[in-house]
């Protein structure tokens, strides 16, 4: 049963007593969901009037109650709003009342609560956790990549208070970031999916980003348990830091021998993966709707979660047979061209080495149909500061692994890589990845297999829509 069927999400003494504020008129509506975008908005929802970088969510107020909004929370009022609905005035920033709102959700959840954090994967872990502890009971997880100061608190003002599992993302690109945000989780399980170059332009080394990541434990609740990568040269540096913070329970998962949750087979298929694994000692042999090793490694911590959480272990396993990509993350896609097919694989989201690196893998387990070709689509890996040319050059190897037969490059800093690509392999560099559009829809052909990754300030994500203009779904994949 879906969330938004069960009682009301809150109820009008409660948001009051969460968030200090006053109401201007009763609620009439029933409030089932929160929403900061006026856009998206359901019958009934809470519209939270934050204030963002380029837009204020008080101009957005009465168009918010005129589409059905059953109160808005704000932190000034006028005429025009108070006449459009109901407005829960409150104190400072309305995002200030998130946050409480999110206190208060959890403070009233009987939940078991999961955290993901992780140079690479998280949202794609927590895709997998919303799978298995589903097939356990009513699973609470974010729509989309809420991992920063109001996505989380975002997600936890939509949590549920029927919900047995809440599932939260907590991502980071500064020191101290997710310290707050865990501390408004409050997890049962903390897991790190591992340690990589991404971010680099705010930190020092590595080291530092394992430390950043490290401050999931600071939130994990008395008697939780920490889940490390244990194929991460990190995982001693960050068990370290679990230890620190108080936390007793500490597991790995991965290939090392030393995992708790330890894959002990692995078979790579173009669409998903088939595994056998020790998980705790009892062996589980599953398939994951997945493609790529690193989403094999990382359906590891799934189901040390799993255990951990006191969700049934079999049902999970066979949950992940029905897991599918996050949009821009892996989703695969076959277009239908004029005279044959063409495989799209949307990794478009963001980027970092790791990330690129292991889209190219998949890029290399995929299968070109007749005369078709591997295709890279890259654009910029940003935030890697002065390390960005060396690390954008270093890919070359990777392409080379994945037989990648042509390379199409958009960015300055892609221009490394491009200089480190045999010319036969080149299909074309632009400044911009909107300037790659014409040479690229130019240069595919039917049996092309397509990747686009790049990260999210390199716009690749236009470059798939425009695939997709060009050539109609033949069908998913």
């Amino acid at each position: 049963m879906a969330e938004s069927e069960m009682n009301p999400l809150w109820k009008e003494d409660e948001l009051v007593a969460a968030t200090g504020g006053r109401l201007t008129r009763p609620i009439t509506r029933v409030m089932r969901d929160v929403s900061i975008d006026s856009r998206s908005l359901g019958d009934g929802d809470i519209f939270v009037a934050i204030k963002g970088e380029k837009m204020d969510g008080h101009d957005f107020v009465v168009k918010a109650l005129q589409a059905g909004a059953g109160v808005a929370i704000v932190s000034r009022t006028s005429p025009e709003m108070e006449a459009a609905g109901p407005l829960l005035v409150v104190e400072g920033d309305p995002l200030s009342a998130l946050e409480k709102m999110g206190r208060a959700a959890r403070g009233r959840s009987a939940a078991q609560v999961v955290a993901v954090t992780g140079s690479v994967g998280k949202t794609s872990t927590k895709e997998m956790l919303r799978s298995a502890l589903g097939a356990s009971g009513l699973t609470h997880a974010s729509a989309a990549s809420f991992n920063n100061h109001w996505g989380v608190p975002l997600t936890l003002a939509r949590f549920s208070p029927d919900a047995a599992f809440g599932v939260f993302e907590v991502g980071m690109n500064h020191p101290g970031e997710i310290t707050p945000l865990v501390g408004f989780v409050r997890p049962h399980v903390g897991i790190v999916t591992t340690i990589a170059a991404s971010h680099l332009g705010h930190f020092k080394s590595l080291d530092e980003i394992a430390d950043a990541k490290a401050e999931i434990f600071s939130g994990i609740v008395p008697g939780g348990a920490a889940v490390i990568n244990r194929d991460t040269p990190y995982f001693d540096r960050l068990a370290a830091a679990a230890r620190a913070a108080g936390v007793s329970r500490i597991f790995g998962f991965g290939r090392h021998a030393d995992a708790d949750v330890r894959m002990t087979q692995l078979v790579l298929h173009p669409t998903c993966c088939c595994i056998t694994a020790s998980v705790f000692g009892e062996q589980v042999i599953y398939k994951l709707g997945l493609p790529g090793e690193h989403m094999a490694v990382n359906s590891l911590a799934v189901l040390a979660a799993v255990k951990l959480m006191g969700a049934d272990l079999a049902r999970a396993a066979l949950a992940l047979a029905e897991a599918k990509p996050a949009k821009g993350r892996g989703v695969q896609q076959a277009l239908r061209m004029p005279q044959g097919e063409l495989l799209l694989i949307d990794e478009s989201y963001n980027a970092n080495p790791a990330s690129v690196r292991a889209a190219l893998a998949l890029l290399g387990h995929a299968r070109p149909g007749k005369n078709g070709r591997r295709v890279a689509v890259l654009g910029d890996m940003l935030e890697l500061g002065e390390t960005g040319p060396a690390l954008h050059a270093g890919l070359a190897e990777a392409l080379d692994s994945a037989g990648v037969d042509v390379l199409y490059a958009a960015g300055p800093l892609m221009a490394h890589l491009w200089q480190a690509t045999p010319e036969q392999r080149r299909g074309a560099h632009a400044a911009q990845s909107e300037q790659l559009k014409d040479a690229l829809l130019a240069g595919l052909k039917p049996g092309d297999v397509v990747m686009v990754k790049g990260s999210l300030g390199s716009r690749m994500g236009p470059l798939v829509e425009a695939m997709k203009a060009q050539w109609p779904a033949a069908k998913d994949t």
